[in-house]
């Protein structure tokens, strides 16, 4: 039996295994699997004991070999909006002809109950898997902090986050965190069969999180709320794809219904420690800037 993350040259996958590697016993190391679409990539995994198999959601044909029978998979949702239910069902059908054990998804928080357009694809994987038969984990991920101290300098620069969330509050996690608890998800024993609502153990709003800002820098940030249509236009200005600064724009609407503020407590349970507070995200993101 081996445990086996797709997508682990991404970001939360990297972490996944980080965690794994860190967590399995010496002397196992051969037992986790990362599952890349680039050798060279992964190349320091391979260098630490894990093993490598190649292969491409897009290509379905390169997922036979991605898998064996009992293996634990991790599928680490795709990243391309828009292509994920067909690169989901190829690895769900691989991994059900190759009669693995177990396979957790990272979904999103709320699962069937989402109801806000980042939320659809989640909510169709997790059908394909309920569909399929398979063992399943569903790790229902909340938002990461790193969502919003990713893009710190543009708010630095201008003073101000801008959003269309209103007053609605964000029970983020760090991605360690969510990279913690899916380790433990697929090495430990009692998740089969479960859905957890993974988020961080304190919901904050935006408003406060532009004060933490403030706080730390000693410069006046603001939160300002605007319009949805003018939040999209600001991130279009700024780059963005049209399609996915709607998907954004509609995630704030989510927030201000209260769609990603619950605390269930999954994630912290999962993991065996409390989530990582906001504060200790937004210092690390400073002092890395």
């Amino acid at each position: 039996m081996s445990i086996v993350v797709t997508g682990a040259t991404g970001e939360l996958g990297r972490l996944v295994i980080d965690e794994l590697l860190a967590t399995v016993p010496a002397g196992e190391t051969g037992e986790i699997v990362a599952v890349v679409r680039n050798k060279e990539k992964a190349a320091a995994f391979a260098a630490r004991g894990v093993e490598l198999r190649i292969a491409d959601y897009d290509h379905p044909e390169t997922l036979a070999e991605a898998f064996r029978a009992g293996d634990r998979v991790l599928l680490i949702s795709g990243s391309e909006v828009g292509k994920r239910v067909a690169q989901h069902s190829a690895i769900v059908e691989a991994a059900k002809a190759a009669g693995v054990a177990q396979l957790a998804y990272t979904g999103i928080l709320g699962g069937p109950d989402a109801d806000f357009l980042l939320a659809d694809e989640h909510k169709a994987t997790e059908q394909l898997i309920l569909d399929s038969g398979l063992p399943y984990t569903f790790l229902r991920n909340g938002w990461y902090t790193e969502n919003y101290t990713a893009n710190l300098a543009p708010v630095l620069e201008h003073g101000a986050v801008v959003a269309n969330a209103g007053e609605g509050r964000i029970a983020s996690a760090s991605r360690a965190d969510y990279a913690a608890a899916a380790a433990a998800a697929v090495t430990g024993e009692g998740h089969l069969g479960k859905a957890y609502e993974l988020s961080g153990d304190t919901a904050w709003s935006l408003a406060e999180y532009a004060a933490l800002l403030s706080e730390v820098t000693g410069k006046e940030i603001a939160y300002k709320e605007v319009p949805a249509a003018v939040h999209q236009e600001i991130l279009v200005g700024a780059g963005l794809p049209e399609g996915f600064a709607a998907i954004l724009t509609d995630v704030d609407e989510a927030i201000a219904r209260g769609r990603l503020a619950g605390t269930s407590g999954d994630l912290a349970r999962l993991t065996g420690r409390p989530t990582t507070p906001l504060a200790t995200t937004v210092r690390a993101a400073l002092a890395n800037a």
